[in-house]
């Protein structure tokens, strides 16, 4: 297990006020394009709800939702979107009313969404696992008042687990049956510390020991996947794919700021529901093709990098000496094979939930040409949001660009980085031997 991540961070820095969402929804400054690869600097446009400063930009909500969903994207030189009716027209079939957009909270926990995109399917530990994550909800309350909610989450969770247990073990894959017990009685244990930290109303331990039965529970999780569950389609067989899950550092140098020095960022990739977008991203990693890079856009929507110095607008491999792409991909509830080469709204699947969401702060994902769904390279963007305005399954980001991560430390930094910040490394951690046809090994 790697050692602790760390930020060097003042405490007496301040607050992050750069983040684009803070929770005041007007007005709103959007960026007056779509998410593509980086080529110039968008142009912000102001979407007025209540204040008409801008003489005929006055929204109704529903349509400031679809400008947020369609903009929140990472632009880097595409034409500006011109924005008449005749482009709200254009995107209307897509966009579903405000009231499924604020229909419920989503899942906003990089953990918990890597949990529950997990290929399996064993509702015994998911009644393990709900319980425990709804502490985070408890702890809300004010005051030792909040152990109260923390102790009826936590008889939930053991009597889940007493009587589901027998379950649980069945749902292991042969190959990592003798791991998977050992995390179980870990997480029995556990679970009677945190019983004993609720009974001396320690009320400031019970996060951290929540985190650690989670991250048991996860682990039981893991070895319930016996292999990888699906063939990728033939055209993308030979492609770098990472066949499981790998977990990646990426330590930033910063400049021009007096609290933020270094920083690493602890990424979990998913190849289970991405592996042809994670596979090329963990080539390019062993390539050390990030490395000494710049952050190359930060602007409160957005942290972005992966432009090479040059015309190239993307890796350019020794062997072809041409840009390699890489085709869209998009997995989603219920299927057991990503979709390629098209988005869902050009699927005709609008309402179709994706397995790796644009909820959480962090998200990772590929840029591409707005026009050209198949012309994602090496340019890769950290989303920075709050999920409550674009809820998963509710907006134009997911299902039009290829999501294949969450950052799981310091996510709430990425929004102190600008333009300029290094990248001094990204190194793989583990998972690598799950990488299948690594390029990198080529000669050249």
């Amino acid at each position: 297990m790697a050692a602790l991540l760390s930020c060097h961070y003042s405490a007496a820095s301040p607050a992050s006020s750069s983040k684009f969402f803070s929770g005041h929804r007007t007005p709103f400054s959007i960026p007056h394009n779509h998410l593509a690869t980086r080529r110039s600097s968008p142009r912000p446009v102001q979407c007025q709800i209540h204040n008409q400063q801008q003489k005929g930009m006055s929204f109704s909500i529903k349509e400031c939702a679809i400008s947020i969903a369609l903009a929140v994207g990472l632009v880097t030189g595409v034409p500006a979107l011109d924005w008449t009716s005749n482009a709200f027209a254009a995107a209307n079939p897509a966009v579903p009313d405000v009231s499924v957009l604020i229909s419920g909270p989503p899942i906003k926990d990089p953990g918990a969404l890597l949990r529950y995109a997990l290929p399996i399917d064993n509702k015994a530990i998911r009644e393990v696992q709900k319980p425990l994550e709804d502490i985070t909800e408890s702890l809300k309350v004010a005051g030792v008042r909040a152990l109260d909610s923390v102790e009826r989450n936590l008889r939930q969770a053991s009597r889940a687990l007493t009587q589901g247990k027998s379950l649980i073990v069945s749902g292991l894959a042969e190959s990592k049956k003798e791991h998977g017990v050992e995390l179980l009685a870990k997480l029995e244990a556990g679970m009677n510390e945190l019983q004993q930290i609720v009974e001396d109303r320690d009320r400031d331990a019970v996060a951290a020991k929540q985190k650690e039965l989670l991250q048991y529970v996860g682990g039981v999780e893991e070895d319930m996947v016996d292999g990888f569950p699906y063939e990728v389609p033939e055209e993308y067989q030979s492609m770098p794919l990472l066949k499981g899950r790998a977990t990646v550092d990426m330590k930033v140098k910063v400049k021009d700021n007096p609290s933020l020095t270094d920083c690493v960022f602890r990424i979990v990739l998913d190849g289970y529901n991405a592996p042809v977008t994670a596979g090329n991203f963990v080539d390019l990693v062993e390539r050390h093709f990030y490395d000494g890079m710049e952050i190359q856009r930060a602007d409160g929507f957005v942290v972005q990098t992966g432009d090479p110095e040059g015309p190239a607008e993307g890796f350019i491999d020794p062997s072809t000496e041409k840009t390699r792409t890489i085709p869209l991909e998009i997995m989603v509830e219920g299927e057991k094979v990503p979709f390629y080469g098209a988005t869902l709204e050009e699927l005709g699947l609008y309402k179709t939930q994706t397995k790796l969401p644009f909820n959480a702060f962090g998200t990772m994902a590929m840029a591409r040409d707005e026009f050209e769904d198949n012309s994602a390279s090496s340019q890769v963007f950290w989303l920075l949001k709050e999920s409550e305005l674009t809820p998963s399954n509710s907006n134009i980001l997911d299902g039009r660009y290829a999501v294949f991560g969450y950052v799981t430390e310091n996510e709430d930094l990425l929004a102190d980085l600008k333009v300029g910040d290094v990248i001094e490394s990204i190194q793989v951690v583990s998972g690598l031997e799950n990488l299948a046809n690594p390029s990198y090994k080529i000669a050249g």
